[in-house]
């Protein structure tokens, strides 16, 4: 019998992705998601690439009773893989009541309703902002975590700190925390990626939408970090190998191959890569120039962080496949064909 997975926000970016690699592995997928910032069709995606369409239940998780009629409802669920949250760093710094509400309240519920219903796997979408700008650089899962700089780093920090806490008073709850860096890219089929509702929040889609026309200039927030070009430095990796790893994750939960209770692993590619060299390798796989502007720095942004994905490597026996530049590839293939169907729609 296969095993369900629930798969919460999943049919955002990250979510959809992961989705598409459990249903290839021969697992059932079931996803919440209150389609804030994605649109219900992106289960007939998945079916596309797939050809599963995975079960799709449409409500907030903040609101405890339709979390628990859900469990109710879905009884044979084997491990959880949480997506669902807010996840822009600027706007969590102007709206951060919004943030934790949305991300510390769904996460106590799903909890609650695991552990009420004997569900014990659970794996978390964690950020590397946890680190704040740290001492040293790669980062190792065993850096000292610095005061989060945004309210959207402060719910991942706090949001470890309760799955870490309830691995300590159930010992039959098994929990991963995926720290990623900075996911770009898009499926090879072109038929799902990141697909921001508004204004994009990061990088990677306000650069392709602005080679589309779509957006008339792209902004760097600040030239004046200490870095070689003196733009923020990131580890951007590719989606689906990102989402390659919640798969691996997921199986070694449910095998039992978990050293302790409460594990955490660094998702990167161990290179840090400016903003600057990111428009030049988009520029590579285009042949298109972008234009930009230089701002005032962001309020929230870190000036340099990259992994060091050594742990991943060695005990999830995960790394990173794709280039940065056939990342970037994947990223405009994705949003040329999303704006080439919108103007035959």
């Amino acid at each position: 019998m296969k095993k369900k997975i629930l798969v919460t926000g999943g049919t955002g970016y990250i979510g959809s992705h992961t989705s598409v690699e459990l249903i290839e592995e021969g697992f059932d997928v079931v996803i919440i998601d209150n389609l804030y910032n994605s649109e219900a069709g992106v289960v007939d995606k998945i079916q596309n690439i797939t050809g599963v369409k995975p079960v799709l239940e449409v409500f907030d998780l903040c609101d405890k009773g339709k979390v628990d009629t859900f469990f109710n409802k879905h009884t044979d669920i084997s491990a959880v893989i949480h997506f669902a949250a807010y996840k822009a760093v600027g706007e969590s710094v102007n709206k951060p009541l919004d943030y934790y509400r949305n991300n510390l309240m769904s996460l106590v519920n799903l909890l609650d309703a695991m552990q009420h219903n004997g569900i014990h796997d659970f794996v978390f979408s964690s950020s590397c902002t946890v680190y704040g700008q740290p001492d040293k650089l790669p980062v190792t899962e065993d850096a000292p975590l610095q005061p989060a700089t945004s309210p959207y780093g402060n719910t991942k920090q706090v949001g470890e700190t309760i799955i870490r806490d309830t691995t300590v008073s159930d010992k039959n709850v098994k929990a991963i925390s995926l720290r990623y860096f900075n996911p770009i890219g898009a499926h090879p089929s072109s038929l799902i990626g990141e697909f921001p509702k508004g204004v994009p929040e990061n990088l990677v889609p306000f650069i392709t939408q602005t080679a589309y026309g779509l957006r008339d200039e792209l902004k760097i927030f600040g030239n004046d970090y200490d870095t070689p070009d003196g733009s923020c430095i990131r580890d951007y990796l590719h989606v689906v190998d990102l989402a390659k790893a919640h798969v691996v994750a997921v199986k070694r939960l449910i095998e039992g191959r978990n050293l302790k209770n409460y594990e955490v692993f660094n998702l990167g590619t161990g290179n840090g890569v400016s903003v600057l060299d990111a428009i030049k390798s988009f520029e590579r796989v285009s042949g298109i120039k972008i234009k930009y502007r230089i701002v005032g720095r962001r309020p929230g942004d870190i000036e340099k962080i990259w992994a060091d994905p050594s742990f991943a490597n060695k005990e999830l026996g995960w790394k990173t496949l794709s280039s940065l530049d056939e990342a970037m590839k994947t990223a405009w293939d994705w949003e040329k064909k999303i704006r080439e169907k919108k103007k035959d729609a």
